[in-house]
């Protein structure tokens, strides 16, 4: 039987996750990935905090990644921001290109489906790592012709950006699409909440590794953090197995997301089981990546990730053409960074040579803007 993530965000139906590997202080114990309640380290309940730090932290350990419930996301804000980015990829592509800022790395507006090409698809390690996954939880294989995903995204900053900075590309001022005049109260609204939530989750993780409670969150002050939404047309993609974003990891800090109407996110744990994601009314999912990883010298490392069309997705879409609601496959995804002019290292306990030796000291834009060209979104110098 294939593991799933069911409606509790718990994963079940694989024989190497038992409730006996279920990190101390989770919320549930009858599966693999407990649902983490906000609400009580946020009214300041000690205890709680400290349960909560150490089943965090051991979560992202264990698998990459933690499911949580913050009081101040509400389930209606997430519909109304889906809604909102239902109508604006729905419109003409000439619509959506006036939006488009390719010369800033496409770090804020739109980015075109086509243009975001996934790592797997040059990277001979992941390519590696492929071939010797078994068959079951194996990457869906890339259009041999075409890898690039067939999916647009919109950008748009979250948070306060930096007085001045050495990457001013990465900190771009926003794009304003037109036509929307509550576009910056929705974005503005959601993203904050967002980014809210995975800010007490860092921080939370943070305490729960063994380093100063505000490591992490000092170090995201006034970072890159991006409302990333996607946005594919399943009314032309929606053939069972089309890959809408291919296998990855994210080259950010922490990403958090909130329910998609069309399921199709796929996940791999680190024991390398794949699992489909369905997130739990009120509930959000937060994905190590590689900033976190560089952060604590591989302790805890980036989380592998695809989007398919699925059975599952396939389900979906016939039901909403049967009630007439849009087919575009939103993700409400928000990308925390570590501050551009920051440096990543592995810190503290994390700091051992041979961890400094896998993850050299570098300033995270310089980072971040290297892992852009390797997934096509960023030219490389001789372009």
């Amino acid at each position: 039987m294939q593991p799933f993530i069911d409606a509790s965000g718990v994963a079940k139906g694989h024989q190497n996750i038992s409730a006996a590997q279920q990190p101390a202080g989770d919320s549930r114990t009858d599966g693999a990935l407990p649902v983490y309640d906000l609400g009580p380290c946020l009214e300041g309940d000690v205890e709680a905090r400290r349960r909560l730090a150490k089943g965090i932290a051991e979560s992202l350990r264990r698998t990459g990644c933690c499911v949580v419930r913050d009081p101040r996301v509400g389930p209606q804000d997430n519909c109304q921001f889906l809604d909102t980015m239902e109508a604006y990829f729905a419109q003409p592509a000439a619509a959506k290109m006036a939006d488009a800022r390719p010369e800033l790395h496409y770090q804020v507006g739109a980015t075109p489906e086509g243009v975001e090409v996934p790592q797997a698809a040059s990277d001979p390690a992941l390519q590696a790592l492929i071939a010797e996954q078994p068959p079951g939880h194996r990457a869906s294989p890339l259009a041999r012709h075409d890898p690039a995903d067939p999916k647009w995204r919109f950008m748009w900053r979250v948070g306060p950006r930096p007085a001045s900075t050495s990457f001013a590309e990465l900190n771009a001022s926003p794009v304003l699409p037109a036509g929307f005049p509550d576009w910056e109260e929705v974005m503005g609204g959601w993203g904050s909440r967002m980014l809210a939530a995975v800010q007490s989750a860092a921080e939370l993780a943070a305490e729960g590794l063994g380093l100063p409670p505000t490591a992490f969150a000092d170090r995201m002050a006034c970072g890159p953090h991006l409302l990333a939404p996607t946005g594919a047309d399943l009314e032309k993609y929606s053939a069972v197995g089309t890959v809408i974003a291919g296998f990855h990891s994210d080259l950010n800090f922490l990403t958090i997301h909130g329910k998609s109407r069309f399921p199709g996110l796929h996940v791999w744990l680190r024991n390398g089981t794949r699992i489909p994601v369905r997130v739990q009314e009120g509930c959000l999912f937060i994905q190590a990546g590689k900033q976190l990883e560089y952060l604590t010298g591989g302790h805890v490392r980036a989380g592998m990730h695809e989007v398919v069309v699925s059975q599952a997705t396939a389900a979906a879409v016939r039901e909403a053409r049967q009630q007439g609601r849009p087919l575009w496959r939103v993700s409400s995804t928000v990308f925390a960074h570590i501050a551009s002019d920051q440096l990543l290292a592995p810190l503290g306990h994390f700091a051992g040579e041979e961890a400094c030796r896998q993850y050299p000291q570098i300033p995270a834009g310089l980072f971040v803007e290297g892992e852009l060209k390797k997934i096509a979104l960023a030219p490389h110098k001789h372009d």
